[in-house]
């Protein structure tokens, strides 16, 4: 049984879709970061970071934070969506790189300044607007080489499809990018992404492109 501390952003979504991907049972515990419940002394002794998500393995006793280590970790115990060895397993990991140091943090900025704070910051909002279409076509141009983004369906696609979902905070138009567009659909479309999708509680259908 795993613990899933999360909320209703992406990289809790991240957790909750691989834990239905791989079928391990787990119970959500919500932390609404919007009253600051991820700054409570019981949640920072598993999360000193005061970022979610975190888990917590009952097997074994040990918690995890950063959603990246998560995956790794969930992939490892399970054996699926990620291989075991070789260049595969490295390809998986550098693409799960590439969304923690890249479409994560930036768009993430997107959204602060381009959703909640527009007219605020012009040039930030010109900065991280241009870096996230830039993001977007390193990712149209991978996904026109594989289905997936290394290669088989992985968490390296876990990772990186819930940043995508918010394209709309983005003010990103998905038929620019036909290959994202494709890949994001079909990710949208398996029942675990979509029960996933809806932790700790229902925001509604995923976004869909026109």
């Amino acid at each position: 049984m795993i613990d899933l501390y999360t909320w209703t952003t992406p990289n809790g979504r991240k957790a909750s879709i691989m834990l239905e991907e791989t079928g391990l049972p787990y119970t959500v515990h919500a932390i609404d970061i919007g009253k600051d419940e991820q700054f409570k002394p019981e949640f920072l002794k598993i999360g000193p970071n005061n970022r979610i998500p975190v888990i917590v393995d009952r097997d074994n006793g040990l918690s995890l934070m950063e959603s990246g280590a998560i995956l790794i970790y969930l992939a490892d115990k399970t054996g699926k969506l990620m291989p075991k060895s070789g260049e595969g397993r490295y390809k998986v990991i550098e693409w799960l790189m590439w969304q923690m140091g890249g479409p994560g943090p930036m768009l993430g900025q997107v959204h602060h300044f381009v959703k909640y704070n527009p007219g605020k910051a012009p040039y930030a909002e010109e900065r991280y607007l241009k870096e996230a279409h830039r993001l977007y076509k390193v990712l149209n141009t991978q996904l026109e080489q594989s289905e997936y983004v290394a290669g088989d369906y992985s968490i390296a696609d876990i990772a990186l499809w819930p940043w995508i979902s918010r394209f709309e905070w983005q003010t990103i138009d998905l038929n620019e990018y036909p290959n994202v567009k494709r890949w994001y659909v079909a990710i949208a479309g398996r029942p675990a992404v979509q029960k996933g999708y809806q932790v700790p509680k229902d925001m509604g259908p995923i976004p869909m492109p026109k």
